[in-house]
Formats: C-alpha cells, structure tokens, sequence
C-alpha cells in the first residue's frame, strides 16, 4: 500500500512536470494511456494521481473520453489570479507591517535589475527570469500570511496559474508593467503603508488581466 501511495506521488508530480513544461497544455484533453505512457507508470497510481490533479482544480475527469487539462477561459483565469490577489494584498499589509526589510529589499534589487536590462533588450532568458522574480514576490507574500491553511490553497493556485500561463507566448512587452507593478508593492511594504501595499497588489490584478485582455468583473 505504501509503495501504491509512493508511486501516486511520483506519477502526480511527473504529470505536474508534463503540465509545467507545457508538454501537455491548457485545453488539452488527454487519455489515462498516453499519460502512463508519458510518465513511464504504472496504470494505477497515474489513475490516482489524475484524480489527485482534478481535486486540485488542474483536471477534469471526463468518462469515457480522457483528462481535460484545466482550459484557459477568462472565467478561470479571472478567478484564479483573482484568489491569488486576494491573499497577497492580505500578505503585503503583514510585511508592511512588520517591516522586515532584507528579504523584501533584496527582493526590489532583483525587480530593478530585470527592469533595467529589459530596458537594454529582451532575451529569452530574460523573459524567464522575469517570470521567476515575478513568483518570487507572490511567494514572499503568501508566506507572509504564516497560515498552513492559506499555504495549501496558494500551492494549489500556483499549479494552476502556471498551467494556465503555458497557454500563452511570453509576452516582452509585460515584463517592465509587471516589474513596475511589483515595484510599488514592494516600496509600499518598505515604507510600512499597509494599504498602500494592498492597493498596490490590486493594480497589479487589473494590469495582469489586462495582459490576458479580459477584465476584472467581465469582458
């Protein structure tokens, strides 16, 4: 039984993998074959750990038919960056509160570094790194919240707005309205202004959906 719950584990994660490289996209709709084929599994424990995937919001089981990775509607994606916007506003006002300032100005040199080589010419390179300093500041603001709970449901978000943004081409010109957003949250929480900081987070929604071009409260 264990080495069954081991293997589910790995195949969940293997699968994560296949969702997060963009191998297999939003929309998509797989078969349970080609993931055991994909993932080198067994039958039983990808059948588990699609079940684990669609209770985490990334799938949907559909009999007879296969697996439908999580489909990039302006509903879901509405949705999903809105959940993440309504705990980060609730960590930004905790680290403007706290004002623990190192990890959270070290944090800005990196943004201002991104920023200012976008401004010299995008690469490839740049483009993902800016996607990497980018979570770096929504991380840091959901682990402000020190709540367990909250924890899970970021982790389960984060899959999912991943997923959803291998859907898209990297877009060059987001990255200095992106850096630029981060940085008001981050001088907002420097400077101790909790709702400031919480503001700061909600512009930074509508630009997000605004680049996904779908609004706030409908298209």
């Amino acid at each position: 039984m264990a080495g069954d719950l081991l293997l589910a584990d790995q195949a969940f994660l293997a699968f994560r993998d296949l969702l997060f490289r963009g191998e297999v996209r939003a929309g998509q709709l797989v078969s349970i074959a080609e993931l055991v084929e994909r993932t080198g599994l067994p039958l039983a424990p990808v059948r588990e750990a699609v079940k684990h995937a669609e209770s985490t919001g990334l799938v949907r089981i559909l009999p007879k038919r296969g697996v439908l990775v999580i489909e990039p509607t302006s509903d879901t994606i509405r949705s999903c960056f809105h959940l993440r916007c309504m705990l980060d506003q609730e960590g930004a006002r905790l680290l403007a509160a706290r004002l623990e300032e190192a990890p959270i100005r070290a944090l800005r040199e990196e943004h201002a570094a991104v920023r200012d080589q976008a401004f010299s010419g995008i690469t490839l390179e740049l483009q993902q790194w800016a996607m990497a300093v980018d979570w770096k500041l929504h991380l840091a603001l959901s682990e402000a919240l020190d709540n367990p709970l909250a924890a899970g449901v970021y982790a389960s978000n984060y899959d999912r707005i991943t997923v959803l943004q291998q859907s898209r081409r990297l877009l060059p010109e987001r990255i200095i309205p992106a850096m630029d957003e981060h940085l008001r949250i981050i001088d907002a929480v420097l400077a101790g202004r909790e709702e400031d900081a919480a503001q700061a987070v909600r512009t930074h929604l509508s630009g997000t959906l605004r680049w996904w071009g779908i609004g706030l409260y409908g298209d």
